[in-house]
């Protein structure tokens, strides 16, 4: 059996880090309410985050804490306490990116691991040395590295200091995600978790003196279209990745939603888990990543230059959660939350943790007083309905539907 990578997973609030445990993370990372690159997502309270490392750790997952802004010096003065809350919540590492930041988690975290974020954009072996030598466990590499040169990074440096690369989502059009984009258009400053995602609006090129006449910007063997990133999908490739040495890989995607992170961790933990046996994969779960909201994927920099997709730059949502199951029993009577509207007779998927997607017509159901229901309406309301088997808890209904934005 080959070495499996790490399956580190993104966990954007407690929801989240619960579908990404269930489904299979080996780690989760998290934020707290500062000092983390994702201000928009729901992060972690003071007191949350205990209870958070407590059920990561009661399912043998490891919790992984974002640090990795680059504080200004009204900032930094209040780092020391909130690097001593994260040490004695049991975090087991901190991905940091500042200098002065790195320093003082050696000092106020020392139970911490601490692991060097991608924000520093770690793009060869002498800089990966030199971080081992200051006291770091892991680099996280920088996207645009490739296999190959991962390949002699990995030969190149101590055997003890891991390596971890990104392997799903969203790729910053920018030098490894120190972009200035969206500080200069917006004033929300991206390497202080403010990032308005500028690269993802659309542009096109007006000449002064033409006021109102615009023209499509493409790219050629002469020039780049840089606002119009696509998002990195590796799973048709975790050989490629096995072999590299790589000691973990990560999903993008704290502030995209528990079905997303559900999704994906499953998708990934199985054909992780049959690629290192020797099993061809099972398409069923490498087609699963198209069944969240993602822009066209593309390989990122592992082969080669990505390339950009010029016809739109909408999101594909071809699936839709209606119902997330809260209980069921042996004989498949499920207790559901509602989330979108369904009705009696629609055509819907089941998948859940550990459970190969299937499709079922939906019967009538119950409301929480045993009255027939044909349309659950209520955002929430709580409802049963008799499934084909039995499933886990925390597994999604959903049904095919197109959502993608129109240009």
């Amino acid at each position: 059996m080959r070495k499996k990578p790490e399956l580190l997973a993104p966990a954007g609030d407690m929801e989240k880090l619960r579908m990404a445990v269930l489904y299979g993370a080996d780690a989760v990372y998290l934020a707290g309410t500062s000092f983390g690159m994702r201000s928009f997502a729901g992060n972690f309270t003071a007191d949350e985050l205990p209870e958070a490392v407590c059920f990561a750790h009661d399912h043998g997952v490891r919790v992984h804490v974002t640090v990795n802004t680059m504080p200004r010096n009204d900032e930094v003065a209040r780092l020391p306490e909130h690097l001593e809350r994260l040490n004695d919540a049991g975090v087991d590492a901190l991905i940091l990116a500042d200098l002065g930041a790195f320093t003082l988690a050696g000092k106020y975290a020392p139970k911490c691991e601490r692991h060097i974020s991608t924000q520093q954009s770690i793009a060869n072996y002498e800089c990966a040395r030199a971080w081992y030598d200051l006291g770091a466990k892991r680099v996280v590499l920088a996207r645009e590295v490739s296999l190959q040169e991962i390949r002699e990074m990995r030969a190149k440096i101590p055997e003890e200091l891991e390596v971890e690369t990104f392997c799903h989502g969203a790729m910053c059009v920018s030098y490894s995600g120190r972009c200035l984009l969206s500080n200069y258009m917006t004033g929300r400053d991206s390497n202080r978790g403010q990032c308005a995602q500028p690269c993802r609006y659309q542009y096109a090129l007006m000449e002064e003196k033409r006021p109102g006449e615009y023209f499509p910007v493409f790219e050629d063997e002469k020039g780049t279209y840089i606002m119009n990133s696509r998002d990195m999908c590796m799973i048709d490739h975790l050989d490629d990745i096995m072999d590299a040495g790589i000691d973990c890989i990560k999903i993008e995607g704290r502030a995209k939603s528990e079905y997303y992170a559900a999704i994906v961790t499953g998708a990934y933990r199985h054909v992780l888990d049959e690629v290192a046996v020797g099993e061809m994969p099972d398409p069923v779960w490498l087609d699963e990543v198209e069944h969240v909201s993602h822009r066209h994927y593309s390989t990122g920099f592992y082969y080669g230059q990505p390339g950009q997709y010029y016809d739109n730059s909408r999101y594909i949502r071809d699936w839709q959660v209606v119902a997330v199951v809260e209980s069921c029993d042996a004989n498949g009577m499920a207790t559901l939350s509602l989330r979108n509207k369904f009705r009696a007779g629609d055509t819907v998927e089941v998948v859940g943790p550990d459970c190969k997607p299937f499709s079922m017509v939906v019967p009538e159901m119950r409301d929480a007083e045993g009255f027939t229901l044909l349309e659950p309406r209520n955002p929430r309301m709580i409802f049963t309905m008799q499934l084909p088997r039995s499933v886990p808890a925390m597994s999604f209904v959903r049904h095919a539907v197109d959502l993608s934005a129109r240009d």
